[in-house]
């Protein structure tokens, strides 16, 4: 029963932990390192979907940072 309920609500636990998560982190070691840590994680998270769907890696670099990896 317990498992049924979160597998109902797994979007809004995972929410939660991730906000229990950036909150301890904020408490830990300030705003703009926890500011820093959520872009390299969403910055990380964009490259890993891009290169799951099996493009080339020069090609979202050069998105990212035109001009730089020609």
């Amino acid at each position: 029963m317990v498992w049924e309920l979160l597998w109902e609500h797994k979007g809004k636990l995972m929410g939660i932990l991730a906000g229990l998560f950036f909150g301890i982190i904020y408490l830990l070691a300030g705003f703009w390192d926890t500011l820093v840590l959520v872009v390299l994680v969403g910055t990380g998270y964009y490259i890993g979907r891009k290169l799951d769907h099996k493009e080339d890696l020069r090609e979202i670099l050069d998105k990212i940072l035109p001009g730089k990896f020609r």
